[in-house]
């Protein structure tokens, strides 16, 4: 087994990753599905041994030995670069790497709103990238810094396990520490981070209580700071930084949190229509007075209408808003919508509601309107079958009855897929 062969031929196949394991040949994720290539033979442990372990610094060899589990970066010059796990599963090693551009994308190319410009340039603020694992946040986190690099004469440090994307400095001085490397640990480099002069910082990952209080502190003191969190969407984002603190903490925690936030970005990848990549919906929150309001108050239920209404001013669009959207332009099918949806009922009436014209729309209400004949036995052809009525049969929420405010237009990007990580 040639790993580095196995490396270029993850860029080309703009596959996102690449899995090791003992008695499978290589295994590739192109356009959100693991496939094997059987262009290769089974890979044998002696194998993934020799390649990957050589890919690993001293000190990650003994950590791995102690651990048995390391998280590297390794960069294949001119290629890529590619975050590395290993790992053990039944006593044999294996190896899951993701594909990291050397390019960093900007936010046109991933075909992201307006609005993440702006919370890119403010002076200060948490603006947290909720999603799930494998759905762009770290791609979506390192564009918005270049977008900074690019437009603005700061100081921005990274707190990183392991640094992911490498950024060269333009207007701004970017440092990026390595847990293991560069720093002990990362509560360490968390604590000594507000003396390093910073304006604006990449924390990673938010792991705990003490990592969220010190991303509001940061915040609260004059720093913008970006952290990514393993959340579905906005509202589940909310409750599980307010879930983390204990009762005792939870009023003073809610108040800072309302004071600090800038807002939360949710990202899920979806596969486009013509198969040839993946794109992004997304899901968008900004702390507006009447958001950090309700916070406050701990109204976390009625902030999903108020996101859904702040679409014109501030910009926010709910998942849904988005996925239609998505649909109505011919981008995403409305099946793979569907299925996306944390609430499909309300997003078939949006979509009836602003699409109803569109070509993918009709098809959708065709095929339910064949399905309902089936149902009912009904001998009626398509030609004599009355068009579906747009509105429900019973009462729907006021959310899903009223006709949901827009989410801000933006332009779709024309890539080929959205590399996630």
């Amino acid at each position: 087994m040639d790993l580095h062969e196995l490396l270029r031929k993850t860029v080309e196949k703009n596959a996102s990753d690449l899995h090791l394991k003992v008695g499978r040949p290589p295994l590739f994720r192109v356009a959100g599905d693991l496939l094997p290539d059987d262009a290769y033979p089974p890979v044998t442990e002696s194998e993934i041994q020799t390649e990957v372990l050589r890919l690993l610094p001293e000190q990650s060899i003994e950590r791995f030995r102690h651990e048995l589990e390391a998280d590297v970066a390794y960069d294949y010059e001119g290629v890529a670069r590619f975050r590395v796990n290993i790992f053990y599963q039944r006593g044999k090693m294996g190896v899951a790497l993701r594909r990291i551009p050397l390019d960093i994308p900007s936010l046109e190319s991933l075909g992201l709103p307006q609005v993440l410009k702006e919370l890119a340039l403010r002076q200060q603020g948490w603006v947290l990238i909720a999603g799930p694992t494998g759905s762009g946040k770290s791609t979506t986190m390192a564009a918005m810094v270049e977008y900074i690099n690019q437009n603005s004469h700061c100081h921005i440090v990274t707190i990183e396990d392991p640094v992911e994307f490498i950024y060269t400095d333009k207007k701004a001085t970017i440092n990026q520490r390595q847990v293991g490397i560069d720093t002990l640990s990362f509560d360490e480099a968390l604590r000594r981070v507000l003396r390093q002069d910073p304006d604006v910082i990449l924390m990673g990952e938010m792991r705990d209580a003490k990592s969220m209080e010190t991303a509001m502190h940061a915040a609260e003191t004059g720093h913008l700071v970006f952290s990514t969190i393993h959340t579905q969407d906005t509202k589940q984002t909310l409750d599980r930084v307010m879930d983390v603190f204990t009762a005792d903490m939870s009023q003073q925690i809610r108040q800072l949190f309302a004071q600090t936030l800038a807002g939360i970005i949710a990202q899920k990848l979806i596969r486009r229509k013509d198969n040839s990549g993946m794109v992004a919906a997304v899901e968008i929150l900004i702390n507006s007075p009447h958001m950090s309001q309700l916070l406050a108050d701990g109204k976390v239920g009625d902030i999903q209408d108020a996101l859904q209404k702040g679409g014109d001013y501030y910009q926010m669009q709910s998942f849904n808003q988005d996925l239609a959207r998505l649909v109505s332009d011919g981008v995403i099918s409305a099946e793979e919508a569907l299925a996306t949806s944390p609430n499909p009922g309300d997003l078939k009436l949006l979509l009836r509601g602003i699409a109803s014209g569109s070509i993918e729309i009709k098809r959708m209400q065709k095929e339910e309107a064949a399905g309902a004949r089936r149902t009912a036995g009904s001998p009626l052809t398509d030609s004599q079958q009355a068009p579906p009525s747009t509105a429900p049969d019973s009462p729907a929420p006021d959310a899903a009855r009223k006709k949901p405010a827009p989410g801000p237009a933006r332009k779709l990007a024309d890539n080929n897929g959205y590399d996630p990580s």
